[in-house]
This record gives structure tokens, C-alpha cells and sequence, in this order.
């Protein structure tokens, strides 16, 4: 059989540029070794719970998630962020610190220490610093901000967010719009002002969801693609074929394709365009992905002795928890429980807890319910409990992730039709992965019509 494009990988990134490409116009093939799609983008109805077992929204300022929502006519299911969310919670000396959700909060509340919110107050006179060697997470907003709002604030967003470590984490991969303000202002907070005087945004806490979960998203797509997308076929090995590609998937058969896009894991990545280019797959398979588990508990809410006032609650490396943090997911969205229920979910795992997250189901339950118990006053047993691990979790942006991403664009180069995205490009959230894929498109869309004579083509056996 031969497409104009084959798409490995039927995960968001995978699913998303075969949409794109496919609504252009191309042939278009996805092979996914899973016998379903979705990749981690998985939302699970437990009686009238719904549990997320990967992402569990999508950033409302981010254009590609409002237009791919439309494109697939979800917008008749979105849920906006519930408006129980009303602070912020961070733990510190083992209880939740209740913060006010404007961007003033930290310094509102008696969560950072008078000098350390002195210390927040002096930024925009530290000396921006000159552009050259790499700095971590940590190493940069201990710089401008002092070491206890690195240590107290920005570690369990980096834990939370990206599952990472602060003080192991580049600061240009995962922060690039922050550290951009640096280098054009000289001060964070002087940028910040600036762009808002100026009518611009700050990220914030805007996010939204659909109905039936995240899960709408992978499953809209899947239903688009139809007969193109081909489940449970695990593609062995990628090669050159005359002036295309030759994919093959063993008892699978083989396919021919003008172009291929690789929208697996890194580490699969790396398996597959190693026989093409060494370069980038000693950079794909240079991204580690530590293990991570989510914990789901459903309780009827006379249990709990806290509000649940919130998204949620992330914890500081430094409060030896094992949880990262958790999510309130019956605030944050309608229909996450039933009625006179709530749903919790939290965390364990990546870059902090990594064999943890591989422990043995029960005892991950035993674990949430044990802090539940301590920081939410949860009494009693859940109602629902369900664990799901996954031996391959978030990406790490680790030092030199730059270096990385560029050797892997670079590969479009060396090899022409040959493409690779995925989460590990620009950021693991939805919206960002959904954007990179649109870009891949493109890339694809150019290289295939400056091909001589190039057209889509109908796929032909």
C-alpha cells in the first residue's frame, strides 16, 4: 500500500497532524502499536464519576485548542473552570496554605516569609543577567526572585506541572516566554507590567474541558480518521525506499509513503529513525520519561472536613511528601462526580518519586487516602478508587533539552519527508502538543509540494 504520509504514533500529536494533513487533502495512513488510540489522553466514566488517567484540561488562551475544538464540533460539549475555584493551595510545614488567586496572593499571605516577600519585592532591581551558559529552573528564579520562592513556589509547579525537577530543569525549555521578559526588560516583573499595561495576558488559570473529558479530544479524531487509522500494528523499522519511505510492521505488511511523520514516545522515536539519522535518535533517546501514577478516589462529600475551594494543592520537594499534589477534579469541571460527591486525583511518580509510581496498586491507594486524610480532613473510605500507572510518564526538559529539540528539527534536513513531534518538542500539555502538530503539518504540506509534480494522492494497495 502506498499514502502521500504515514503517521506513527496515534497519541494527540499523531492524531492532530494526520488530521490536518488529511483535511488538506493527503492520503494519509496512522499505525499505532496500542490497541486503542489516545496515547495517555484516556478519560474513564466510573459509574457518575469521570476519572482522567493522563491530562485533565486544556489552556483557554491557546488558539489551536479553540480551533481543533470547533473544527470537531465539541464546543457543544466544553466545560469552562468551574466557579468553585476561588484560591490556590500549596503545602507548607505539613498543612494546605489557602492563597488568593490574583497575582498578588503570595504576597498576601503569610505563605512566604516576610524577607523572602521582600526579597519577591527587590526583583526588578537585580541585574538581568547576560545571555550565555544554560541556567536551571532553580538556578533562575533563586536569581531574581530569592531561593525560598524557587524552592517554595516555583519547585512544586515544575513538580506539578511537568512532573520535573527544579533544580534539573532548563529554564529556556520549559519558562521561554518568562525568560524572554528578562533578556527584553531586564526584570520579570517590569515585563510583566509592561505587557499588561500594554493590553497583553499572562497565563493564567483559564482552562477548560469538554463533557465526557480530555479523552473527547483523541476520541473526535479517531472517529474523523476512520479506516486511515490502524490500531495494535507495531512498526519495526523505518528506512529509505528510492526517493520515499518503506515502513514496516511485520505480520503487518509494509507500507510506502512519500513522507513520515514519527509521533511516538521519545525512546520509540529513537528506535525508529536510528537505521536514518544516528544524530537525532541519540537525541530522542537522550529524553528521559519517569514513571508516573494517578490516583482516583470518589467521596461523598459529607467525608471531607476542607471546602475543595480550588484546583487543587501542589507540595514543595522540601515537605517530603510523596504525592506531588492533587487535583479537585469535581471543582474544576461539572459532571466530574455524582450528586452529593466529589472526585480527587492525585499524583505520584516522575523526576521526585520515580519507583514509587510503580508500586503496587492498593498501596497507592492506602498512600492518597493517608494524605487525604491528613491535609483535606477525608474520613472514612472512598466510594471509587482506581490507580493507573504509567511506566512512561511526562518528558523531561532536562539541561540541553535546546540542543536536543534542534537536532531532531534538523533531521527534516538530512532527511528529507522524515518528521518527527510529539509532547517533548515545545511542552506536554494539550493545546501545545495539538499546535506543534498543525506546525508539523505544515512542514510536511511544504516538503510534499515542492516535491516536482507532487499532488495528494488517493491511497492505493
Amino acid at each position: 500500500m502506498t499514502v502521500d504520509v504515514a503517521v506513527v504514533g496515534a497519541g494527540v500529536s499523531g492524531l492532530a497532524t494526520a488530521h490536518e494533513l488529511a483535511r488538506r487533502g493527503y492520503a494519509v495512513a496512522v499505525l499505532e502499536r496500542q490497541a486503542r488510540s489516545g496515547g495517555n489522553a484516556v478519560s474513564e466514566r466510573l459509574g457518575g464519576f469521570l476519572m482522567e488517567h493522563g491530562p485533565s484540561s486544556l489552556n483557554a488562551a491557546a488558539p489551536a485548542a479553540h480551533e481543533i475544538s470547533g473544527e470537531l464540533g465539541l464546543e457543544r460539549q466544553r466545560l469552562d473552570l468551574g466557579k468553585g475555584v476561588r484560591y490556590r493551595y500549596l503545602v507548607r510545614d505539613g498543612a494546605l496554605r489557602r492563597l488568593a488567586a490574583h497575582p498578588f496572593g503570595l504576597l498576601t499571605s503569610g505563605y512566604l516569609s516576610p524577607k523572602s516577600r521582600l526579597r519577591v519585592l527587590t526583583e526588578p532591581w537585580i541585574r538581568a543577567r547576560p545571555k550565555h551558559d544554560e541556567e536551571t529552573v532553580a538556578q533562575f528564579w533563586g536569581r531574581r526572585f530569592g531561593a525560598e520562592f524557587a524552592d517554595r513556589v516555583i519547585d512544586p509547579l515544575t513538580g506539578g506541572i511537568f512532573g520535573s525537577e527544579a533544580e534539573r530543569t532548563s529554564m529556556a525549555a520549559i519558562f521561554p516566554t518568562i525568560l524572554a521578559l528578562e533578556r527584553r526588560y531586564g526584570s520579570v516583573t517590569a515585563g510583566v507590567l509592561r505587557r499588561l499595561l500594554g493590553g497583553g495576558t499572562m497565563p493564567g488559570n483559564k482552562l477548560f474541558s469538554w463533557r465526557d473529558g480530555v479523552g473527547a479530544l483523541p476520541a473526535a479524531l479517531t472517529g474523523r480518521l476512520g479506516p486511515a487509522l490502524r490500531t495494535s500494528v507495531a512498526v519495526r523499522r523505518v528506512t529509505r525506499h528510492g526517493g520515499a519511505f518503506r515502513i514496516d510492521s511485520g505480520g503487518a505488511g509494509v507500507l510506502d509513503a512519500a513522507a513520515v511523520v514519527i509521533a511516538t514516545q521519545a525512546h520509540v522515536a529513537a528506535r525508529l529513525v536510528e537505521t536514518v539519522d544516528a544524530c537525532a535518535a541519540e537525541a530522542a533517546g537522550a529524553i528521559e520519561s519517569p514513571p508516573q501514577a494517578v490516583i482516583f478516589l470518589g467521596y461523598e462529600q459529607g467525608r471531607l472536613g476542607h471546602p475543595l475551594d480550588a484546583m487543587g494543592y501542589l507540595s514543595a520537594k522540601a515537605e517530603g511528601r510523596p504525592l506531588a499534589g492533587a487535583l479537585f477534579c469535581s471543582t474544576m469541571f461539572a459532571d466530574r462526580a455524582p450528586a452529593g460527591h466529589v472526585a480527587l486525583a492525585g499524583y505520584v511518580g516522575g523526576a521526585r518519586n520515580r519507583e514509587l509510581a510503580l508500586g503496587p496498586p492498593a498501596a497507592l491507594v492506602a498512600l492518597a487516602q493517608s494524605e487525604f486524610r491528613d491535609l483535606l480532613g477525608v474520613t472514612g473510605d472512598p466510594v471509587v478508587a482506581r490507580v493507573r500507572q504509567w511506566p512512561r510518564g511526562l518528558p523531561q526538559y532536562g539541561l540541553g533539552h535546546g540542543m536536543r529539540v534542534a537536532a531532531l528539527r534538523a533531521l527534516e534536513a538530512r532527511a528529507p519527508g522524515l518528521f518527527v513531534t510529539g509532547n517533548y518538542f515545545a511542552g506536554p500539555a494539550v493545546a501545545i502538543c495539538v499546535a506543534e502538530a498543525r506546525e508539523t503539518a505544515d512542514r510536511v504540506d511544504r516538503h510534499l509540494t515542492g516535491r516536482a509534480g507532487a499532488r495528494p494522492a488517493v491511497a492505493r494497495g
